[in-house]
């Protein structure tokens, strides 16, 4: 009886040193160091989208230890990238990771390129070295790049913005899930 209590404490020792590591596994950290501005014809050229547009929502999401901001905007005009009238964008949760601290409802001109920084898969990513700003502030930007096109093509990706924080919710129910089965696991050895 001794033996099997041992073997049980041994296991609940190991689900629970595990969980440990998986939650705090170190990972890569980007410090921002940003050089001088850019100028408005460079960071067109460079970048993959520019446009303007409302922020409708704004979704913060842990991917592989990284904090980052998951921003769906609502596009008034493109100047560069596709012609669709929804786009997504990742940044930084702010603070030293680069990342743009977006606003639901403001309007913002946007800069920004394809990366990985915020996780595993290439994505269109801004941060603040980039010239993206509140729209208000533009004024120089907007001259320099002229009139913009309006998005032709209607795209609703509301739903593509609430699958990946789901992904969020089964992570952490998964570890919720595996503390509670070690918790009844050692309250039942307990009792014998």
């Amino acid at each position: 009886m001794m033996m099997v209590k041992r073997k049980i404490n041994i296991f609940l020792s190991i689900c629970l040193l595990v969980s440990i590591m998986t939650i705090s596994i170190p990972s890569n950290a980007y410090a921002c160091s940003c050089v001088e501005p850019i100028s408005v014809q460079d960071e067109l050229s460079r970048s993959e989208a520019v446009f303007s547009g409302r922020v409708i929502e704004v979704k913060e999401e842990r991917t592989n230890g990284y904090l980052s901001n998951t921003v769906l905007f609502e596009i008034s005009e493109v100047w560069k990238g596709g012609s669709e009238s929804q786009i997504i964008i990742r940044t930084g949760g702010g603070g030293g990771d680069c990342g743009i601290q977006f606003k639901e409802g403001e309007d913002y001109l946007v800069y920004a390129k394809s990366s990985s920084m915020y996780g595993d898969r290439e994505e269109l990513v801004t941060i603040i070295c980039d010239r993206t700003s509140v729209l208000a502030q533009a004024a120089e930007d907007l001259t320099i790049l002229g009139e913009g096109k309006a998005p032709t093509e209607q795209v609703d990706l509301s739903g593509e913005l609430n699958s990946i924080s789901s992904n969020i919710w089964m992570t952490a129910l998964g570890i919720v899930l595996i503390v509670l089965v070690a918790f009844l696991v050692g309250r039942r050895v307990r009792k014998k």
